[in-house]
């Protein structure tokens, strides 16, 4: 090969990479406004009809009054007390449970994990079940709940450490046990509910749903996600290089422990918060990071918040359709697992095609 061609093959491989760089560095503001555009969309429809622009209106009319609002209080009552907390809510959660889904894939090194894995979704799933049970409501439900999920992730850590050191392996196995072991218990608990009043309730609410959410269920969603989601961005970089191997990993200095146990906790209080307001969401902290991946690379610094607007604008659109493709509400869950179960065959064979996952 001559010197000329040489250098002109390299010069192009730069560009194409300066070009490939450039293209998911611009994904972010795209992604961004995107869920802007489905936000307000998503507040438009419904059974009751409103247009983009007198959602714009009556939104902006809380942060600079309008001096004559046009529009009937019952349309303000709509937007604002009906369809924004759910909105907001469907936003945060399917944010929280992608970004946690990244991470713990990249801790892992493995492309089948999620946040359910590890034992937090049926954690709290049961102790939700337990206290639809026993009669606890409103917010002693989301305590149970939330308590059973974070005890549930001490449990897998217990199970899975020997000698002070910890095998994702094992850990992941660990997590399989006793997320079997909850769901026996929550079967044991649909056993002995009322079959008229209580299973109904218990049924439903492990489907999963934000149906009902307010502005209160909506900071509590944030107080679980945001803290944890800032945590786990802020450790982009080491997940990085836990995506290398522990020893790799211990070898560069990168407390491998910490690092771990912060990641676990923080995608434990997200699982954790998401079960406790809207019950089990599965498959989109399992599916999402695969595409995100697929656009902006494996690289956590552009991966985490890719992840988690893109799981923000699937879990609002899968609201939009629960809550407009039938007269009767349908659980976020069964779409979810409608749509992932499919999606996620596709990705299997490519993983597959391109020799696992250090080739995707």
């Amino acid at each position: 090969m001559s010197r000329s061609s040489a250098e002109t093959g390299a010069s192009g491989a730069v560009s194409g990479w300066a070009g490939r760089k450039l293209a998911s560095v611009s994904v972010l503001p795209v992604l961004v406004g995107l869920l802007v555009a489905v936000v307000l969309y998503s507040v438009a429809i419904g059974r009751y009809d409103l247009s983009v622009r007198d959602v714009a209106y009556i939104l902006i009319d809380n942060v600079h009054p309008l001096v004559t609002p046009y529009w009937d209080p019952v349309q303000e009552v709509v937007v604002e007390q009906v369809r924004l907390p759910r909105i907001m809510a469907a936003v945060i959660v399917g944010f929280g449970l992608s970004i946690s889904g990244a991470a713990l894939q990249g801790l892992f090194r493995n492309p089948l994990v999620d946040p359910g894995i590890i034992g937090v979704t049926s954690g709290a799933g049961f102790g939700g079940t337990l206290a639809i049970l026993i009669g606890l409501q409103s917010y002693l439900l989301l305590g149970m709940a939330f308590l059973f999920g974070i005890a549930s992730i001490f449990l897998v850590k217990l199970l899975s450490t020997v000698r002070g050191r910890t095998s994702m392996l094992t850990l992941v196995l660990a997590g399989v046990v006793i997320s079997a072991f909850f769901s026996a218990a929550i079967s044991v608990a649909k056993l002995l509910a009322d079959p008229f009043q209580k299973l109904p309730a218990i049924t439903y609410w492990l489907m999963g749903s934000i149906a009902s959410s307010s502005y209160w269920d909506v900071l509590l969603i944030a107080v679980a996600v945001v803290p944890s989601a800032i945590a786990i961005h802020l450790l982009r970089y080491q997940i990085n290089i836990m995506s290398l191997g522990e020893e790799k990993a211990r070898a560069l200095g990168t407390k491998v422990v910490l690092v771990q146990w912060i990641i676990l906790l923080a995608s434990a209080l997200i699982s954790a918060g998401v079960v406790a307001t809207s019950g089990i969401i599965g498959w989109v902290g399992l599916v999402i990071p695969h595409v995100a991946r697929a656009l902006v690379g494996a690289d956590h610094q552009r991966l985490l918040p890719v992840s988690g607007v893109i799981g923000a604008i699937y879990l609002l659109m899968v609201d939009n359709l629960a809550r407009t493709v039938s007269t009767a509400e349908i659980p976020l869950g069964i779409i979810t697992a409608l749509i992932g179960v499919p999606v996620f065959a596709v990705i299997l064979r490519r993983l597959h095609a391109h020799g696992g996952w250090s080739g995707d």
